[in-house]
């Protein structure tokens, strides 16, 4: 095994779940079949009682890609346990797929509750977490959110597990203003996740003395970005900040690429894209378009650790079509790993103190969630993507950071902040 790969095909499939691949990387599509592997999710296993668990994730729309993944990551750790004598029970995945619509995802919610789960993983965007926490409230159920996200919320009812600003932007920024400048270009998707990045960048430049050169949104999966390129052609920014998902980070990626072959001025090496939500299938179906881009996140398939190597072979094993993994799919497996072993250890009734008070050996690195904030103690790494759909880790801090999801602690206090309402250029 060479830089986090995975090549070697076995046998083993999941039962009522097919793993399909494809250039645009892992799709694990649930389909409810009878009994056809190693891996029965339904019934009890040598006498194991089945607990409910809900995997709510859109695996078709604007955003399918990210969905997909983190699909992934549940199911196979829900995989690993039912195979796994150490636990007393399986875990039965109830599934919904809210297909990206956003009105889907409160119902389908309270459809998982009411087949017994009282834990969720899922959810991708912050639009569709968002809709969810009035059916947990209601209900007691607790979702287990595990992307990246913007900060600025918390929930008793909800688990962080993804990287907030102090985790992803904020670092992001640290490494890229000193080496590449400090005017950049802002260009996310129009909705709560590209706003809140973008505007914490805005506030992060400013303060390092620099300024934005333009800030853009474009619809989810909106893929017309011609305007943006001219934009970005006609200020030469230092680089472009990318908070995009989906077809449109595509698009974009494309497009400078295209722009850098007709204009060397505008090379990764010189102006690079940064982004906070690549994944390993992203760019791997960029190829060489992506080559040079940086992106952060607490996990990458390269990292060379003893835990991720151990954990590339557990994949390998239960996945064997699968070729790429990324921070969405491992921040999913790990929520539902820790849901188990709280299960194990404290009862379904204390699953988010168990997972506070003792620390879970992610293939990142020890993964505990903050007492104060229920979100999860991470270390941010920096990556630079390579023309082989590998990321190149640059900046691997182990040191975990203590999530500041208002960033109370990370910026400047409100006083000596800019006003919210702005021109934008």
């Amino acid at each position: 095994m060479s830089r986090g790969r995975l090549t070697r095909p076995l046998a083993p499939r999941l039962h009522h779940a097919e793993f399909v691949f494809g250039q645009l990387g892992s799709i694990l599509r649930h389909r409810d079949v009878s009994w056809v592997g190693p891996f029965d999710f339904r019934g009890s296993r040598m006498g194991r009682n089945p607990i409910p668990i809900g995997i709510l994730f859109s695996r078709s729309g604007p955003y399918a890609t990210l969905g997909r993944e983190g699909f992934a990551g549940a199911m196979t750790a829900i995989a690993e346990i039912n195979e796994a004598h150490m636990f007393p029970f399986t875990l039965l995945p109830e599934v919904r797929d809210p297909h990206g619509n956003i009105e889907a995802y409160a119902p389908l919610c309270r459809e998982l509750v009411d087949a017994g789960a009282r834990f969720v993983v899922g959810c991708t965007t912050s639009w569709s977490r968002k809709e969810v926490i009035p059916v947990l409230e209601k209900t007691g159920a607790q979702l287990w959110y595990p992307c990246p996200y913007e900060g600025f919320e918390g929930n008793e009812h909800v688990v962080y597990v993804g990287a907030c600003p102090n985790q992803h932007i904020v670092p992001l920024l640290e490494h890229v203003l000193p080496r590449y400048g400090r005017e950049p270009i802002l260009v996310g998707s129009n909705y709560i996740w590209g706003w809140e990045t973008n505007r914490i960048a805005r506030e992060v430049v400013e303060r390092a003395g620099g300024s934005v050169k333009g800030e853009r949104f474009v619809a989810l999966g909106d893929t017309d970005i011609g305007h943006i390129l001219d934009e970005v052609k006609a200020k030469e920014p230092d680089f472009v900040l990318n908070t995009l998902i989906g077809p449109s980070s595509r698009t974009l990626v494309e497009a400078y690429w295209e722009l850098g072959q007709a204009d060397p001025a505008f090379a990764a090496d010189k102006r690079p894209i940064v982004s906070c939500n690549w994944t390993e299938s992203e760019i791997a179906a960029l190829g060489e378009k992506a080559n040079g881009h940086l992106s952060v996140a607490p996990y990458f398939q390269s990292l060379e650790t003893p835990a991720n190597a151990a954990f590339l072979e557990t994949v390998r094993r239960l996945v064997p079509e699968l070729k790429h993994v990324s921070a969405f799919f491992v921040q999913a497996y790990s929520a539902v790993q820790m849901i188990a072993r709280g299960i194990v250890v404290a009862g379904e009734d204390h699953v988010l103190e168990h997972a506070k008070a003792e620390a879970y050996a992610a293939p990142f690195g020890p993964l505990q969630i903050h007492a104060a904030t229920n979100h999860a103690i991470l270390a941010p790494r920096i990556a630079r993507a390579g023309a082989d759909g590998v990321f190149d880790v640059l900046s691997n801090n182990e040191a975990p950071v203590v999530p500041d999801p208002y960033l109370t602690r990370s910026v400047p206090p409100a006083s000596a902040r800019a006003p919210y309402l702005r021109a934008v250029k």
